[in-house]
């Protein structure tokens, strides 16, 4: 399937359906909380990260928040130091209940983070069926239009969710759909679909939380391209035009995990890993939901 000839680096990014640029790799930081939240993020801005992805379902906005305003903080007096507009924060909704309570969480989850506003802004998942699901995105929409929120999108949304979305006609049009995806699960049809609509694939757990790593073929592609089994997978997911979002909260991982641009997968490879497809999923699916 798709390859790349493009370098990718932590400073590469992508353009969104609204036109704004978005980091092509991002830190993830599901599962994380307190101090581990603040130290991650910390060390990932550090290392070169300008993306972070965080939900109001992981509980972590306020420590995201935080550990991104500290960082600003030193950046103040370099001669061209990092801003706020440099770096781009996305969190999600937590359940699809109403407008107004869709509104509300939007902005608790500002306040939470402290940055004034969101980057990118999820409906994090398609559960409670069409009329809520349209429902909390024309909310979305009229917070991206009082600049709340400055690109709105959806999370782990099935081609019958984007189908129905679509269909609407919507004043602002989805720019991601966030699925897992990695080699053993390659959602192939949905992220044709998406890609196929202008709508940006964003790649959570593409590492399949570190289940796969022993792999024959994963272990042999990497000692061929002298590279991690992590840094293959989220060059794999790179060269299919997925933005990945690499978790880890170790400083040595985090930074290895951006290091991918020293090498690129072939096509033939890149062929024999989407072949390893198994429908891994390492956590929730909801891209059937009614």
């Amino acid at each position: 399937m798709a390859t790349s000839k493009s370098t990718y680096s932590l400073s590469s990014t992508i353009k969104l359906a609204n036109g704004k640029l978005m980091p092509r790799l991002q830190l993830g930081v599901y599962l994380t909380s307190g101090r581990e939240t603040e130290v991650a993020v910390k060390n990932a801005l550090e290392a070169g990260y300008r993306g972070l992805d965080s939900a109001q379902m992981y509980h972590n906005e306020r420590e995201v928040g935080r550990a991104i305003l500290r960082f600003l903080e030193t950046e103040q007096d370099k001669p061209n130091g990092l801003k706020r507009e440099d770096i781009f924060f996305t969190s999600k909704l937590a359940s699809n209940v109403s407008y107004d309570a869709t509104r509300q969480s939007i902005k608790k989850s500002i306040q939470a983070s402290g940055l004034g506003y969101i980057d990118l802004f999820l409906i994090h998942s398609p559960y409670g069926g069409k009329a809520k699901r349209l429902e909390c995105w024309r909310a979305l929409e009229d917070a991206y239009k009082e600049e709340e929120i400055r690109a709105v999108g959806v999370s782990n949304y099935g081609i019958k969710h984007l189908q129905e979305l679509l269909a609407t006609n919507p004043k602002v049009f989805p720019a991601v759909n966030q699925i897992e995806i990695h080699p053993f699960n390659t959602r192939t049809e949905i992220a044709q679909f998406c890609q196929e609509n202008g709508i940006v694939v964003e790649a959570y757990a593409p590492l399949a939380r570190a289940y796969r790593f022993r792999h024959p073929t994963i272990v042999s592609l990497a000692e061929k391209y002298g590279c991690t089994p992590a840094q293959l997978m989220v060059r794999w997911s790179l060269q299919h035009g997925y933005v990945p979002l690499p978790k880890s909260v170790k400083k040595d991982r985090i930074v290895a995990n951006a290091q991918v641009e020293g090498f690129e997968i072939d096509s033939a490879d890149m062929d024999t890993m989407d072949g390893l497809d198994e429908y891994l999923v390492t956590d929730w699916d909801p891209v059937d939901a009614p």
